[in-house]
């Protein structure tokens, strides 16, 4: 029966916000293309439409979608590299770009060129729609351009399907092949003939089936580097020897190669990266087959790697060889140096792992591309202290996605989007929906709305676990019974630890949305698995002490454990360290830090890896770039440099730092009120502590007591504290005293330079 009233509800909500969709959009275009067999993939089609303009204004806006991808050129200049996402927004309906066209547009003649490709199948992210197809809305003024059956229309010709390897079944993508014998050149130029193209067919107008509903695009369009040379570009051979040309990238990142060449026709040249089969898997790459004399190629399906090898024939003229790197557009604003080179290349290696992690969603970018919610809880935690306010949109698409991909009965599942996954991992689930998660997204941005819409989902969610009669968690195995790789997992004691921070996290949605009528009932979930987790199994794991279950008392024997055993992978491992630090036991944390990752930083390799190992000695497919080894990143800045919102949004922000053995520290993180600096310097039995606080934001500032018998404190240069005693006030600083750990201050806004001697 409960099934029977969350589906009709499930229902009922799903069509209220299609009849809300329709009333407030209303599209003129028309989806339009070839008709194809439904078994039909990997479908490149050009299309164009040429238009005449009189008065360009200053705002042209202009909507575009596909499935799954599209480039764009306007008057023969490319416009949009990449564009569109893959589906959906929900297991039914699509996204769309929208752009300003205005910059590229003249008065008179102007010509649309945009080529599509579909790739007809699901993936572990994407959800195909069974029809390729475009839908173009461009508005002038009070004139619309539309998509319909007049615009030109030609399957590509040059494009195929390659050879064996294929990418690995998760994968929606194919390969890339070009025959350069078969291309139709300067197609998308002004001036090309197109009288030989077929008229568009229309499939209908918005919500049209199959593709339903159209969501804006809610992330950046991505940041084009143009075509750039290799790092080694001085020492690349002019002729080929018919030896693999390796082309050096200058760290990890996403790109899509281009060559220009003289050559005979008929020759294939094979374009892969050295990432080729990361995870233990195939992923992508191309197959170009040359045409007669000069000509130049750019593969359009990104490939991420440290080199691209390039397979060309023997004595075949290499012109030019370069690449192009496209990545999520958001800046690094986040900083972290030390004076132990160790932790500044962790901290690195950290935000290159997240930079090649971000695309359609928060996702791997080799074996899957997929949006594992595990791995996103830790990459949200990274993307908050490292990037630019276009991280949080990405973030924010992330949990829309999980709860809008829910299944009638309320199960939550990653990854999502996906088309052929829909396999719940408990566990993660939990990390989601709670402290880490949709939560901790909250606390950073102060982003009511999205915790109003997640809310009734995550409520939904909770009530699917039961506890057993012993007053804990019933183990639930999901779709995958998964906690994380590794040996000797404690099953029961990580469901009942994940699942109490997801009802605390409960509660507050509750009270901030106003379901106080539900918080009575999580409270006593809560006292239920508080007193029987320590009856049963408080024993030595980190995230009893991150759930607040195992007390002070018990942190001498938690970390006697935790200094022994390594069992964890890097997914656990981040919660691991952190339970150090919530110790106050800053050097343990560091300490194991050190010793788990010392592989990694002293690895070649720019990125961090699935597992401690590559290939068969790491976990999973043992990949060399995977988001959830990355918490140090986040465990760096919120603890060692010590910075954390205290109030929401950073209303009130903490500064606590916990050195450890460091000797200094600097640091830079964004938050939603403008820019934090941290500087620490320990020398000569002395405290150097430097901050500088934004507007309109409080600080709870703690100089930490690195030397026993310090007692005196200076202020911008002036004695403010002497024998712990403050000696008069200060209208925007005020001496709150001293705990075990810190001497406290409240400061307001502005930059204050603390001595502690």
């Amino acid at each position: 029966m409960n099934y029977l009233i969350r589906s009709f509800c499930f229902i009922i909500v799903l069509f209220i916000s299609i009849s809300c969709f329709s009333q407030t959009e209303r599209w003129q275009a028309e989806w339009i293309g070839i008709p194809h067999a439904e078994k039909d993939t990997n479908l490149w089609t050009s299309f164009r439409k040429q238009v005449s303009i009189d008065k360009i204004p200053n705002k042209v806006l202009t909507k575009i979608s596909t499935d799954s991808k599209y480039w764009l050129w306007v008057n023969g200049k490319m416009i949009v590299f990449e564009g569109q996402l893959k589906r959906g927004p929900n297991p039914r309906d699509t996204y769309y770009d929208e752009i300003n066209l205005a910059p590229y547009l003249t008065k008179g003649k102007n010509t649309i060129s945009i080529l599509t490709w579909y790739w007809g199948r699901d993936g572990y992210d994407h959800k195909n729609s069974g029809k390729s197809a475009l839908l173009y809305d461009m508005t002038i003024g009070n004139n619309v351009i539309i998509s319909n059956s007049t615009w030109k229309v030609m399957r590509h010709p040059a494009f195929g399907n390659t050879s064996a390897p294929l990418p690995n079944y998760r994968l929606p993508e194919f390969n890339i092949y070009f025959d350069a014998q078969k291309d139709m050149p300067l197609w998308n130029q002004p001036d090309f003939d197109d009288h030989s193209w077929v008229n568009a067919t229309s499939y209908g107008k918005p919500p049209v089936s199959p593709w339903n509903n159209l969501v804006k695009r809610p992330i950046p369009f991505w940041k084009d580097s143009g075509l750039l040379h290799y790092t080694n570009n001085a020492n690349l051979p002019k002729v080929s020897d018919g030896n693999p040309i390796v082309a050096k990238l200058p760290k990890n990142i996403s790109i899509t190669p281009y060559l220009k060449i003289d050559a005979p026709a008929g020759l294939k040249i094979d374009i892969r990266t050295d990432n080729y089969k990361g995870g233990s898997e195939y992923n992508v790459r191309t197959e170009y087959i040359t045409k007669a004399g000069i000509q130049e190629f750019e593969t359009f399906g990104y490939l991420n790697g440290h080199e691209v090898h390039y397979s060309v024939p023997k004595d075949v003229k290499i012109i030019d060889l370069k690449y192009r790197e496209t990545r999520y557009d958001t800046e690094q604003i986040g900083k972290f140096k030390s004076d132990d080179p160790f932790y500044n290349r962790l901290w690195e290696k950290s935000y290159n792992t997240l930079n090649v992690n971000l695309r359609d969603a928060i996702q791997d970018p080799d074996r899957e591309r997929a949006q594992w919610w595990g791995d996103a809880v830790i990459l949200m935690g990274e993307i908050l202290y490292a990037c630019d306010r276009n991280g949080e949109l990405i973030i924010n698409k992330a949990i829309r996605n999980l709860v809008d991909w829910r299944k009638p009965d309320g199960v939550l599942y990653s990854p999502v989007p996906a088309g052929s996954w829909n396999g719940e991992l408990p566990t993660q689930m939990l990390a989601s929906v709670g402290k880490y998660g949709f939560w901790n997204y909250y606390r950073y941005t102060g982003d009511t709305a999205l915790i109003r819409h997640v809310y009734p989902t995550v409520k939904n969610y909770l009530q699917l676990w039961r506890l057993g009669d012993d007053g804990l968690v019933i183990h639930r195995p999901g779709g995958w019974d998964w906690m994380d790789w590794g040996e000797d997992i404690d099953t029961p004691l990580l469901e009942n630890a994940w699942y109490y921070m997801a009802v605390e996290t409960a509660v507050k949605m509750a009270e901030l949305t106003g379901n106080q009528s539900d918080i009575k009932a999580y409270q006593e979930l809560l006292k239920s698995i508080k007193i029987n987790f320590n009856r049963k199994f408080w024993r030595g794991n980190g995230l009893a002490v991150l759930t607040g279950l195992a007390d002070s008392g018990k942190y001498e024997a938690i970390k006697n454990v935790l200094k022994t055993e390594f069992h964890a992978s890097p997914y656990m491992e981040k919660y691991i360290m952190e339970s150090f630090f919530i110790m106050h036991d800053a050097k343990g944390g560091l300490g194991r830090m050190k010793k788990r990752y010392a592989n990694m930083v002293e690895s070649h390799l720019t990125t961090l890896w699935e597992g401690w190992g590559i290939g068969s000695e790491g976990y999973g497919g043992g990949s060399y770039n995977h988001g959830w080894s990355g918490g140090p990143l986040t465990l760096l800045i919120q603890y060692v440099a010590g910075i954390a919102p205290e109030e929401t949004a950073y209303k009130t922000i903490s500064i606590l730092p916990q050195p450890g053995n460091l000797h200094e520290i600097y640091c830079v993180t964004p938050t939603v009120k403008g820019n934090i600096t941290v500087d620490l310097k320990r020398r000569d039995n002395k405290l150097t502590f430097f901050v500088d606080i934004q507007p309109n934001t409080l600080a709870k500032i703690g100089l930490p007591k690195m030397e026993s018998g310090l007692s005196n404190i200076s202020l911008n240069g002036k004695l403010f504290v002497k024998n712990k005693k403050s000696l008069k006030k200060h209208p925007e600083v005020i001496f709150k005293g001293e705990d075990v750990n810190y001497f406290l201050f409240d400061v307001k806004p502005g930059k204050w330079s603390f001595v502690l001697y």
